[in-house]
């Protein structure tokens, strides 16, 4: 591709305007680099340019560097690449002005180059980010080293280490940028650059200002109570750290040294298992949004209603989040109490989102009159898509969705959000098969981003295509998986709680598993889930599953009897814990009833170790993975680590579970499933998928997209 279609190069009046244009959002690849720095050299050589702007094509500035070159740095395709380093150094040593003319976003190495420049002008819409962090990174173009010479060591650790975005305004505030404006910013910046031309000594070097760098004792505190901030909120991540430390080094080491340090701990991440685990998470996300062997001009039907049956937890938050993608929506219960508490609970959630400064008060009042509330099914007949979220069971769904196929129009999409049955089974209460698909929202829906989208052997291909389509207007990740029991979340989460109930009964504490799992990474224990998700749930799951259970085989035996107890978790105010709120406190009842239950099991008690209980239940997480994708549930290992990223709380960092797996190495998890078979029995039986891999030196990784 010529240099000319990625930069272009204009002279307005005595200012040479640098344009980035390469869409969708002007990232620098090396060549989009080498473009600026011919341009640069261009504004240099020509006499009549006094000053030189330089600007994002389009609504952005630039999203900063191409991510897919990280790949090839990191997987050794090409060697590390200091091109932005070459372009930043061409901005700062110009003998003109350099004024970076921001709009839209500016991430990651677009502020580092905007850093560079002499001068930093930026629409007040404007949003500054440096999310390296977020795969795993640090800024490497020498961010950690000029930002905190604009706007402190403090602040610059701050937005380093955390990766959140930054407005216009807080950036004038805190330095990073020199004038805000609300009028064009082209003409704008153009005219700032003529301004700063024109002033003595106009070329500042961020490199060489050190008078906002602040005293040591001050640093060193501040970056002391960030780290331990950070350690709280990205518990295990090495990046938000490492981050920290090279903003420190800009009050210790001169400049020249330090963006060396900072380049050796920015290779050191780029080639580290958290980072690839990020990247891997964030084209997985954009993996999963392409559906295999369907074809990408498929039609896809418009919604522009919607309908949920069930005005519950779930079924409020299903409406809330079509009501706050623009979606108007009728919300059918059976009783008008029922329907009530659901309508208020939809208008509690946009009260919170108001005071919180998510919405405005008008935005939640147009959400609300777009709110429908019903108790006649006949007022769904003009919905374009019915998401049924009522109690998991099975003769209850058949009857909402026979009642469904009676009055929805015949373009209508009927959805189910069970998050375990058979949609197939569902579908038959049916006589249109080919409209029915699995809507399984992740609990609170309003919140989660994970969308299962549950193919059943008669969905049509347009419904999947308008489904997947649908997911994302309402600011979804969907992934499209098969019909079983369980889908491929639950499937895989039985096993994990089955072992985790398993260990309890043999030894461990509710608390120490709990802990065990969080310190790995995940978002939550075990135990402490199924309190959030209800115990009475998951018990109403095991009624609908326990006739297709093979006789013989051991199963957990606690939940029932806390649920027999009615202590379904933070609902009722004790589950496997008790609670003051929300704050989960150990119940010595519990530990009783765990021991007592075990006794009369024959289960004999034992000292039970932090590694036996990430082995069990990860490797039990795993090995049910290989057989849904040997099974073709999930077409790909991808699929089932954004499932669990997004859905389950598992580490990002660790990259889901079946990039752990590979991670850990597939022979040991392997020979250590056949050791916990020998002990436990049929339910460790290897996965032969597994057991292939594994012998065959493989990863999960390495297998080809898989048709059905």
């Amino acid at each position: 591709m010529p240099t000319q279609a990625l930069a272009t190069y204009a002279i307005h009046s005595d200012v040479a305007v640098i344009t980035i244009d390469n869409p969708p959002v002007n990232a620098f690849s090396p060549p989009v680099i080498e473009a600026l720095m011919t341009h640069l050299a261009a504004a240099q050589a020509d006499s009549s340019v006094q000053a030189i702007v330089l600007i994002g094509a389009g609504k952005t500035f630039s999203a900063g560097a191409d991510i897919t070159e990280f790949l090839k740095y990191a997987s050794g395709e090409k060697p590390f690449d200091d091109g932005l380093h070459r372009l930043i150094f061409a901005a700062e040593d110009s003998t003109k002005p350099v004024v970076a003319a921001l709009r839209g976003s500016a991430l990651g190495g677009a502020v580092e180059l905007s850093v560079g420049c002499h001068y930093r002008i930026a629409d007040s819409r404007t949003q500054l980010g440096l999310p390296e962090v977020k795969l795993g990174l640090i800024p490497g173009a020498m961010g950690t080293q000029r930002l905190p010479r604009l706007c402190g060591i403090a602040k610059a650790a701050e937005l380093c280490a955390t990766g959140r975005m930054c407005g216009a305004a807080e950036a004038l505030e805190a330095g990073i940028i020199d004038r805000v404006t609300e009028e064009d910013l082209l003409p704008t910046a153009i005219s700032f650059a003529q301004e700063m031309a024109a002033t003595p000594n106009p070329l500042r070097k961020t490199r060489d200002m050190t008078d906002r760098l602040g005293e040591a004792t001050e640093n060193e505190a501040a970056l002391k109570k960030l780290s331990q901030l950070v350690s709280q909120k990205a518990r295990g991540q090495i990046a938000p750290q490492k981050a920290i430390e090279a903003v420190g080094l800009a009050a210790t080491l001169p400049f020249t040294e330090a963006i060396e340090r900072e380049s050796e701990i920015f290779q050191e991440l780029l080639l580290g298992d958290q980072s690839r685990a990020l990247v891997h998470v964030f084209f997985g996300e954009r993996a999963v949004a392409k559906i295999p062997n369907i074809a990408a001009d498929t039609t896809s039907r418009e919604i522009k209603s919607a309908a949920v049956v069930g005005a519950g937890t779930m079924g409020s938050g299903i409406a809330l989040t079509y009501l706050a993608a623009g979606i108007p929506v009728v919300l059918k219960e059976v009783a008008a109490e029922q329907l009530q508490r659901g309508v208020e609970t939809i208008r509690k959630q946009l009260t919170a989102s108001v005071e919180r400064g998510r919405i405005t008060q008008a935005q939640a009042e147009q959400q609300l009159a777009a709110l429908t509330p019903t108790l006649d099914y006949q007022d769904l007949s003009k919905a374009d898509v019915i998401v049924e979220a009522v109690f998991e069971a099975m003769h209850l769904k058949q009857e909402v969705f026979a009642e469904l196929d009676r009055v929805a129009k015949p373009s209508a999409i009927l959805a189910t959000n069970t998050s375990t049955l058979d949609v197939d089974q569902i579908a038959s209460a049916t006589r249109r098969p080919e409209s029915v698909i699995g809507h399984h929202f992740f609990s609170p829906a309003n919140i989660m981003r994970l969308l299962e989208v549950v193919r059943g052997s008669a969905t049509s291909v347009e419904v999947i295509v308008t489904s997947m389509a649908l997911a994302k207007r309402l600011s979804k990740v969907a992934v499209l998986v098969g019909n079983c029991f369980g889908f491929v979340g639950n499937r895989m989460f039985w096993p994990y709680q089955r072992e985790a109930q398993f260990l309890l009964e043999e030894g461990a504490s509710v608390e120490q598993v709990d802990r065990v799992l969080a310190d790995f990474g995940m978002a939550m224990g075990p135990n402490a889930v199924m309190d959030l998700a209800g115990i009475d749930v998951g018990w109403r799951v095991d009624q609908e599953r326990k006739d297709s259970l093979p006789e013989g085989l051991r199963q957990p035996l606690v939940s029932s009897k806390l649920y027999e107890l009615n202590r379904y978790g933070q609902k009722t105010g004790a589950g496997w814990y008790r609670y003051e709120g929300r704050k989960a406190l150990p119940d010595p009842a519990v530990q009783t009833l765990i021991e007592s239950t075990a006794q009369a099991a024959g289960i004999e008690r034992r000292t039970i170790t932090d590694a036996e209980i990430l082995e069990r239940t990860l490797y039990a997480l795993v090995n049910e993975g290989a057989r849904i994708l040997a099974e073709g549930i999930a077409e790909r290992p991808v699929d089932i680590d954004i499932t669990y990223v997004y859905g389950y709380g598992f580490p990002a960092w660790r990259g889901g579970p079946m990039m752990f797996a590979d991670t850990a190495g597939l022979q040991k998890i392997y020979q250590r499933t056949c050791h916990y078979q020998e002990i436990h029995g049929p339910w460790w039986e290897p996965a032969p998928l597994l057991e292939e891999l594994a012998k065959g030196d493989g990863k999960f990784a390495d297998l080809a997209q898989r048709k059905r």
